[in-house]
């Protein structure tokens, strides 16, 4: 079935639009200019804008945003604040991408209601998906502001539909002074998540303004409407979704050459001049190149497969300009208005609270401020990126106040980046040099795959590897668009459905399983009636006991038939049902049947650990936030009934005092004895009410969410079970710190009895200890280093004796040795050599101009080739190489000295065949 009959609106048809078919790309779009033939869209149409601002008046991003904001709060909208650019609220996503995503899937899911209905928003958001054309197009930017109105339609709730939608956007529009002639709908469906519906493109003068659609339809193989390739049903959700872009409509306002020009304002001027390239504007010649080029920068979309130099060369022909010179002049302004818009999605990224690393949303992260490095060292600019990036945190602080808040952390944390970036550069070049050489021995050039790989693995970036793949004389395979590829690799987690399994089919159907640990949850035994048993599996009506989840083991302890006391051994919840493990298949008994009623019994002190560490992980998160900062999101957790772990987000290793500061925090939470409550809330109250930091442990899904909060300190979504109070956790002991993953970090501790025992344990190691030293336990630091500067000096004193023996071995070796084509040589077995003293004593001997082998009775050898030896082409890992591989050795080394070893007893066969090797290789030569 088409969808033509979805556009067909009859505000449209009321207000004397014509539906008309462009003659560019033949797209149907919506007019009130009979003779209009094209759709207004780049290429199709020039921006025709920049100069000539359709927008009454110029506006800041502040002016049009409130200005947006309130027209609809004006028209029964609810105005709704924004969301962190990072999705916390989703797992399928890292970054929030546009305005709908806030309410995906929960509200779009039909899980909950949305926080108001209709409302208004305007949402910060990042997408790298056309990251190769930013600074390029003109218009596109890497973090941008989704002003948006939704309503939401459930079932028979009518809130407004397309007319109405279409009717909104015209009112705006017009309202801002754009003569109702110039606006023009495009039809263009738009798919997404497993939704889709029919939208409009809204655009004015070339530039698209707006987007609005109709999300009413919902993947299915047997659909009756196609979309972009897959074929989809209508549904009883109907979504409002509009997206209008801020800035956008901001450069509407000031028909600036670029949206950057707009957006930046006098930042623009400054970076410039700071990249040395401001000199070109003065200009009239260059000044009336940059104004025409601008006019037909929307050609300049670097999509997947496309070729930037034949864009070049079609802007360059409109333009009647020679396109090597285009290319020369436009390149450097467009890296430096790519590197403005990096350095305000960096601001978002790091004030949001992402922390750069090499996996989900860090990667992003390290992958925008990477590229940003990379064109700063294009255009030689030695200022470091976190002075860019400050330009940004004064010029948002009006409208982001909390990043002005944040901006030591945000400047430190782009300070570490751009030195690991150097160290990167420095230490990838031998790599690239290495797989460089290796691809042009087989006379090919680097394919994608491996450049692909030195950037996602390496983080070598792809100019480097052009660079010094031309050193080597190796052509390298770099697309145009190859950032924007490594971008969408690195998007989301996708997840593909699985099959249920054959427990989840059987119980697909049966009740949900009643928890009684929330509401009981001081109780150790309880009654329950066995709804089915299969395997060594028992289902119960309800249960006291806790499955494994959310980093937290599940109880263990029996179930009592009445004939038969049976040992629960695991725990698991399958959807809504839980099911009890018994401990072992033969124990199944004939009294384990539907209808029987069961006394369930918990293990009291495996539970009471569990819940001490899982509120103990609630208090040390708070206490590490406190002291390292708003960044620190749980990664991760685990807890057993001795310790647990906790991973968090962190740019640096933690500090010893840094990590005493924590333990302090905890323990001084500990001592307040604060209330620890658990409540069902409305997902949207709770959201309003604590935030996103709601959100760290994963994200549940339903109208309510189980809220844990640690009176007046932290709070936390979470379904584990927890103490009534701080006091109850008992002491909390960090164990120890180590690093994870770059960006992540771990702290290992233990609580209550646990902490005791790892405190006693650490009590008996120190006595131990200071026993072996026979002193008191508080000299055992400067005792310890008394020894260690002991054991220092007797190393030394120990090498000072090797080499005085070896000086002395040295003469009696020189003696010894034969020539061989004008070369001294001598191999000689060491008796009671380590490989030091053997080392030694061969480096020695070639200093005065004898090449020798030397062995230990162990194997140890060394061969070390003088000078002269050298100049003859002889070479000491040769040598070795040719021995090793003859006596089943191994090792090598330089040019002038090799060593390894070489079994034991082919030593004396190594020692003789030492000269014929060396009379052989000279031959050679």
């Amino acid at each position: 079935m088409s969808l033509e009959d979805e556009y067909k609106l009859d505000f449209l048809q009321d207000h004397d639009f014509f539906r008309k078919k462009c003659e560019e790309c033949g797209s149907y779009f919506w007019t009130l200019e009979e003779s209009r033939e094209t759709c207004g869209d780049p290429p199709c149409d020039d921006y025709s804008f920049i100069g000539d601002p359709p927008i009454d008046g110029e506006f800041s991003l502040t002016e049009m945003r409130e200005h947006y904001l309130s027209f609809f709060e004006d028209r029964m909208h609810e105005r709704v604040d924004r969301r962190p650019v990072i999705a916390r609220w989703r797992d399928d996503i890292f970054l929030t991408i546009a305005s709908i995503a806030d309410f995906q899937p929960h509200v779009t899911g039909g899980h909950c209601l949305p926080p108001a209905n209709p409302l208004t928003i305007s949402q910060p958001c990042i997408r790298l998906d056309d990251i190769d054309s930013v600074g390029r197009s003109g218009r596109h930017l890497t973090n941008f502001e989704m002003m948006a109105h939704h309503a939401f339609n459930f079932g028979d709730e009518h809130i407004y539909w397309k007319d109405k939608t279409v009717e909104l956007c015209h009112e705006l529009l017009t309202g801002l002074g754009i003569d109702g002639s110039e606006i023009i709908y495009k039809e263009n469906p738009w798919a997404g998540g497993g939704n889709a519906g029919p939208a409009f493109e809204v655009l004015c003068r070339g530039l698209e303004l707006a987007t609005l659609v109709f999300m009413n339809m919902e993947l299915d193989p047997d659909g009756e409407f196609e979309i972009k390739g897959d074929r989809y049903r209508k549904m009883d959700l109907r979504v409002v979704d509009t997206g209008y872009g801020l800035e956008r409509f901001v450069w509407a306002s000031k028909g600036s050459p670029t949206i950057y020009d707009a957006v930046f304002g006098d930042a623009v001027d400054e970076f410039m001049e700071l990249a040395g390239i401001n000199h070109p504007l003065k200009d009239p010649e260059y000044r009336d190149i940059l104004g025409e080029h601008a006019k037909l920068s929307g050609y300049m979309d670097v999509e997947v497969g496309s070729d930037l130099m034949e864009i070049r060369k079609e802007v360059a022909s409109r333009l009647d300009f020679d396109v090597g010179q285009l290319k020369e002049m436009m390149e450097p302004i467009e890296e430096a208005y790519a590197i403005l818009d990096h350095s305000r999605t960096i601001t978002f990224m790091l004030g949001d609270g992402i922390v750069p690393s090499n996996a989900k949303a860090g990667y992003l992260a390290r992958h925008v401020i990477r590229r940003a490095l990379r064109m700063m060292m294009s255009l030689g600019i030695e200022e470091p990126l976190s002075e860019v990036v400050q330009i940004q945190i004064d010029m948002l602080e009006d409208d982001y106040p909390e990043f002005k808040r944040r901006e030591d952390k945000i400047r430190e944390i782009v300070d570490i980046e751009e030195d690991k970036f150097r160290e990167t550069i420095s230490k990838g070049r031998n790599l690239v040099r290495k797989t460089a050489r290796h691809y042009n021995e087989k006379g090919k050039e680097i394919p994608l795959e491996s450049v692909l790989e030195l950037y996602d693995t390496h983080g070598v970036p792809p100019e480097i590897i052009q660079e010094v793949g031309e050193e080597v004389g190796v052509e390298v395979e770099v697309p145009d668009d190859f950032y924007t590829r490594v971008a969408k690799t690195h998007e989301g987690e996708t997840k593909e459905p699985e099959e249920p399994t054959e427990i989840e089919e059987r119980l697909k159907e049966y009740p949900p399983t009643k928890l009684l640990f929330y509401s009981q949850p001081n109780d150790i035994s309880f009654e329950g009636v066995i709804i089915d048993s299969f395997d060594n599996k028992i289902v119960l009506d309800q249960t006291l006991f806790y499955p494994e989840g959310g980093g937290q083991p599940a109880d263990q302890g029996t179930i009592d038939t009445g004939e038969r006391i049976y040992k629960i051994t695991d725990v698991q919840k399958v959807g809504n049902v839980v099911v009890h493990t018994i401990e072992d298949e033969s124990d199944e008994g004939s009294d384990i049947k539907k209808g029987v009623v069961v006394q369930g019994k918990i293990d009291q002190e495996r539970r009471r650990a569990h819940a001490r560490h899982h509120t103990a992980t609630h208090v040390v998160l708070g206490a590490a936030r406190d002291v390292l900062g708003y960044h620190v999101f749980q990664q991760g957790s685990n807890l057993s009934t001795s310790q647990a772990r906790l991973d968090i987000s962190h740019y640096k290793p933690i500090t010893s005092s840094q990590i005493k500061d924590i333990e302090w925090k905890v323990n001084q939470i500990v001592m307040d004895n604060r209330s620890v409550n658990a409540r069902n809330m409305d997902r949207n109250e709770a959201e309003k009410k604590h935030g996103y930091i709601l959100y760290q442990g994963g994200v549940p899904m339903g109208d309510e969410i189980r809220v844990v909060e640690t009176e007046d300190w932290n709070v936390q979504a979470c379904g584990g079970t927890h103490c009534e109070s701080t006091g109850k956790i008992g002491p909390v002991k960090i164990l120890s710190t180590e690093s994870v993953q770059d960006g992540v970090l771990r702290l290992n501790f233990s609580a209550g009895e646990a902490a005791i025992e790892s405190m006693h344990e650490r009590d008996e190691i120190l006595q131990e200890t200071s026993n072996t030293f026979s002193v008191h336990y508080q000299e055992l630091p400067k005792t310890a280093e008394r020894f260690f500067k002991e054991w220092k000096e007797r190393g030394k004193e120990i090498d000072r004796l090797q080499k005085e023996i070896a000086k002395l071995r040295r003469q009696s070796l020189i003696n010894m040795a034969i020539e061989i084509d004008g070369i001294k040589v001598v191999s000689q077995k060491l008796v009671e050599a380590e490989m030091d003293e053997i080392r030694a004593t061969a480096e020695e001997t070639s200093e005065r101009g004898v090449t020798s082998l030397i062995a230990g009775e162990k194997g140890h050898t060394a061969i070390s080739v003088s000078q002269e030896a050298i100049d003859k082409g002889l070479s000491a890992n040769k040598l070795f190489q040719k021995l090793a591989e003859k006596y089943s050795g191994g090792g090598g080394g330089s040019e002038k000295m090799a060593q390894g070893k070489i079994p034991p007893n082919k030593i004396n066969q190594v020692l003789s065949e030492f000269e014929e090797v060396v009379r052989e290789e000279l031959n050679k030569n």
